[in-house]
């Protein structure tokens, strides 16, 4: 068994569904992606069967995730699990090779909306511009960051907030210090 705490189980095929969900697939589309039975996604979502690495992996590819994020189910405290999320056990997202390091800081994508934790290291620029069928909400807890969001170029600091509303976006951190930003991304895409 890949797990062995039910309640991590639970948390992970909730974490599935919630991402097959906000993609707009359906078990059917999911399944014929992964080349297996709807049957079978049908009882990962409801934790009644346990993945393999091999099926993550392949989970974690055709909903636009790193493996990180379906992989990195850190213990908790069972009566804090779904509630509490420790500065130590947050979850991963990404590889960070744009420079950018990003933790799930909810409890887990069950809610219409995740909140993560951003670090963009200095002198770090995104790659590509994102473009997701989300509405985002950033909160810049330290440093200076460059914007573009539908075009638009900002500079945000600690303390100011922005918007992403299904617009076009890169970030930038030409800066010599580290930028920490709180966002709110709903619904949830990692």
């Amino acid at each position: 068994m890949l797990h062995s705490d039910p309640v991590t189980i639970r948390s992970l095929g909730a974490d599935i569904r919630a991402l097959r969900k906000s993609r707009g697939l359906t078990l059917a589309d999911l399944a014929n992606a992964l080349d297996r039975s709807v049957g079978w996604l049908s009882q990962v979502e409801r934790d009644k069967s346990d993945p393999s690495i091999s099926d993550l992996r392949m989970v974690a590819k055709a909903l636009g995730v790193p493996m990180s994020l379906l992989f990195a189910h850190a213990s908790a405290p069972v009566d804090e699990q779904g509630f509490v999320v420790r500065a130590g056990a947050r979850r991963p997202m990404g590889s960070g090779e744009e420079g950018l390091i990003e933790e799930l800081l909810s409890p887990d994508l069950t809610d219409d909306f995740e909140v993560v934790h951003s670090t963009f290291k200095p002198r770090s620029k995104m790659q590509t511009p994102a473009n997701r069928p989300t509405q985002e909400v950033g909160y810049i807890v330290s440093g200076t960051l460059d914007l573009t969001i539908g075009g638009r170029s900002f500079t945000v600091g600690t303390g100011d907030s922005f918007r992403i509303k299904h617009d076009v976006y890169e970030w930038a951190n030409p800066y010599d210090e580290p930028a920490v930003a709180i966002w709110v991304i709903a619904p949830p895409v990692y």
